[in-house]
């Protein structure tokens, strides 16, 4: 297979202008404040169990899916487009292209959708903070997303960010996690600043930017770096004139990003609808995961539209990985790991929600963060979490053994890998 090759920023300038001004324009993109106050707020009512259980969703059996327009909603938008639910038996609606997470979260907090993606911290988040009943169903996929930089920077490396400006896409993510674990490891301090502060010489000022504001603040320099979900790094290196600082598959090996979630109270009350969707899932999962390039097309407006970038873009944001191609800088650092740019798996290994769980307690976010300190990592793997339909699952569909980071003798276990 030809490898797909890296295209300069003036080739597809009109792709850029088409996000900013059309499909993902400013004015449409909902700025992630959200995590700053509570999610019960936004509802006008108390967070408790019983207030949201006052929010009743549609009786139906309908698969109702929110999705950003990211990598990270591939298995959901696959499910769909390949017909996996309707082989199960089950009805659908077009899944609705949501343009921040603040909304998206908003949205399934109301009812309006039953399957929806998110950054798997930000369900941590909405049932400990906000006590709402949802529950992690399996991972959306695996690794998916990298720290890029301007080419003004000249950063070669975590240590070269100190006194820059880096955009996050939410408080509650991935993103934010790991690269305060780099920022840490090379000795400097993230701060949450106004851009008109003075920066310290070791001090890295965080903001949050919607992800199609990225790419263009990163050309203008009005940030220095970014770190995003797939395919917004892409779009960084093909559009804005950015280079891949480092992948953060390859600093977490096989981490996951976005989770797969459904509603606790829904799950419980329809468990023979529950296990038709995640046999979809699954099914997508392996699907997605033997078929990149093809997934890439078919997400992209150049095939069904799910995403409004090119196939170019999202194929380079889906295939793209080797040593030859990310030598400056060095963005791969353990090709023997084996992983991908963006894989897919569905189990949700225990081992690393313990990970995330004590990584939040000493990551800088917005907001208040009290609810974290007492938080029991061993608590929530069992809580947070259901296994069981997904297990099912994969017990119909065993393609998802020839996903990376398997051991064969001991599947559902694992050690987590990190490497600054």
């Amino acid at each position: 297979m030809k490898k797909p090759t890296r295209n300069t920023p003036t080739t597809q300038q009109s792709d850029q202008e088409y996000l900013q001004e059309h499909e993902m324009s400013r004015r449409d993109f909902m700025l992630d404040s959200l995590a700053l106050g509570g999610l019960a707020a936004a509802f006008g009512m108390s967070a408790s169990t019983a207030a949201w259980g006052s929010i009743q969703p549609p009786a139906d059996e309908v698969v109702r899916i929110g999705y950003l327009p990211i990598t990270d909603a591939t298995v959901l938008l696959v499910a769909h487009a390949k017909g996996f639910f309707e082989e199960e038996g089950l009805k659908t609606e077009p899944p609705t292209l949501i343009r921040g997470w603040s909304p998206l979260v908003e949205g399934f907090a109301a009812g309006r959708f039953n399957l929806v993606h998110f950054l798997k911290p930000i369900p941590i988040w909405m049932r400990y903070n906000n006590n709402f009943p949802v529950k992690i169903m399996s991972w959306a996929h695996l690794n998916g997303s990298g720290l890029v930089v301007g080419r003004h920077t000249d950063a070669k490396s975590f240590a070269d960010l100190g006194g820059k400006q880096v955009a996050v896409p939410y408080w509650y993510s991935m993103h934010n996690i790991v690269l305060q674990m780099g920022l840490r490891h090379a000795g400097l301090t993230p701060v949450i600043k106004s851009q008109s502060e003075t920066l310290a010489a070791n001090e890295v000022n965080l903001q949050i930017m919607p992800p199609p504001d990225m790419p263009p603040a990163l050309a203008a320099r009005k940030i220095d770096a970014f770190i995003v979900a797939e395919p917004f790094n892409a779009v960084g290196e093909m559009l804005a004139g950015g280079k891949m600082l480092r992948f953060t598959g390859d600093i977490w090996r096989n981490h996951p990003c976005c989770v797969v979630c459904m509603n606790e109270n829904q799950v419980n009350a329809n468990p023979v609808w529950t296990q038709k969707v995640m046999n979809a899932i699954v099914k997508a999962q392996i699907y997605s995961q033997q078929n990149k390039k093809e997934v890439a097309h078919l997400l992209s407006r150049d095939g069904q539209g799910y995403l409004p970038m090119a196939a170019n873009v999202v194929e380079q944001a889906m295939t793209l990985y080797d040593q030859e191609s990310y030598a400056d800088p060095k963005a791969i650092q353990n090709a023997d790991w084996g992983s991908g740019r963006i894989d897919f798996q569905p189990w949700p290994f225990p081992s690393a929600t313990r990970l995330i769980i004590n990584e939040l307690k000493q990551t800088l976010v917005g907001g208040d963060t009290t609810f974290l300190q007492d938080l029991d990592p061993d608590f929530v793997v069992d809580d947070l979490v259901d296994y069981r339909f997904v297990k099912a699952a994969m017990d119909k569909h065993p393609g998802w053994k020839n996903a990376p980071g398997f051991d064969a003798a001991n599947p559902f276990d694992r050690e987590e890998v990190v490497k600054l």
